[in-house]
């Protein structure tokens, strides 16, 4: 019985203390190794990590957006702060110590896995984003009008339109690009979504009822973004006509495809038009091809890089823009026959 009182009274006394004592070196380790993180020179550490892998200041200042000079500053700060030189300056070149060669891998990994950690959880808290890159004409006849399918049918994506006709680099983040041509595009993956056909297409309202109408009426011309694309012109239109341009009426120029189209929309003339773009207004009756002949176009083409081939993201792009083609010809096709 004394023996069991004396247990019992042991634990009572020591285990409480036990208790303390654990949980006092448990903020004590917590502390200090929140006073050790506070102490890192987290921004030194970047600059002297981006300067080890481009064995250059110039290099590591254009990646963080800095001066050199900012770079070599934050370099020699970390070097003082460790007691150790990091880099031998030569003229134009920095060459890594032992130490920095010892000291970079553990840095690169670090931020690897940070920048791995924090690209998950914005996947999770932010939408997918696609960049289509594609005319200015082709955005503004073919796609807007259609944005509101793609947005009801792929809510969980933000689609950024690039319109512009120069060529956007497609190897950078996730981007597909639609492009009018005959290819080929090394690198990457193709998907032709339409062949086109060039047609001579006129507002209802001009009446025309044969090539002796022409004469009466502007035929409507424009700068093709690319003349070396090899795009049939009016004098290719006449001579399948079996005619000369001596049957057209006066010239009315633009330099942008899509205010040619508003010209013939609304009277000012004639315009020879790929019939892809021009599919819904022909379809609204604002648009018609009066008469032939019809002349074979380029290919609209989806392309993207062949390292984002596996992108589940693009595949569902890829698959919209392709029903959207479908739907699109399918609805037109009449109009398309010669």
């Amino acid at each position: 019985m004394l023996g069991g009182a004396r247990t019992t009274e042991s634990s009572n006394r020591f285990g409480p203390t036990n208790d303390l004592f654990f949980a006092d070196a448990q903020k004590f380790f917590i502390h200090r190794d929140a006073m050790q993180r506070r102490r890192l020179p987290l921004s030194q550490l970047r600059a002297f990590e981006a300067a080890a892998r481009h064995r250059s200041f110039k290099g590591a200042a254009e990646e963080l957006a800095v001066t050199p000079a900012a770079i070599s500053h934050q370099v020699r700060e970390l070097e003082s702060w460790l007691g150790v030189a990091l880099f031998e300056r030569r003229t134009r070149q920095v060459i890594p110590t032992d130490a920095a060669t010892e000291l970079s891998p553990v840095l690169r990994q670090g931020f690897d896995a940070f920048a791995e950690a924090l690209e998950s959880l914005l996947k999770r808290t932010t939408p997918a984003s696609v960049t289509l890159s594609c005319t200015p004409a082709f955005a503004s006849q073919w796609l807007l009008p259609r944005l509101t399918d793609f947005h009801s049918t792929n809510p969980d994506i933000a689609l950024n339109i690039h319109a512009s006709e120069s060529v956007l680099d497609l190897t950078h983040g996730t981007r597909l690009a639609i492009r009018y041509g005959m290819g080929p595009y090394p690198d990457h993956e193709v998907v032709t979504l339409a062949t086109d056909r060039i047609a001579l297409v006129a507002s209802p309202q001009l009446q025309l009822a044969g090539v002796d109408d022409l004469r009466g009426v502007r035929h409507i011309d424009f700068d093709w973004y690319c003349p070396n694309l090899g795009l049939p012109g009016w004098a290719q239109w006449c001579q399948a006509l079996g005619s000369t341009p001596a049957v057209l009426g006066p010239r009315l120029a633009f330099s942008e495809e899509s205010h040619a189209i508003q010209a013939a929309i609304s009277g000012q003339g004639v315009a020879l038009l790929g019939l892809t773009l021009v599919q819904d207004e022909i379809a609204r009756g604002v648009l018609e091809v009066p008469f032939g002949p019809f002349l074979p176009g380029l290919h609209y083409h989806l392309i993207r890089s062949q390292t984002m081939s596996d992108n589940a993201i693009l595949d569902k792009v890829v698959v919209w823009l392709q029903q959207a083609f479908s739907a699109a010809t399918a609805t037109i096709g009449e109009q398309q026959a010669p």
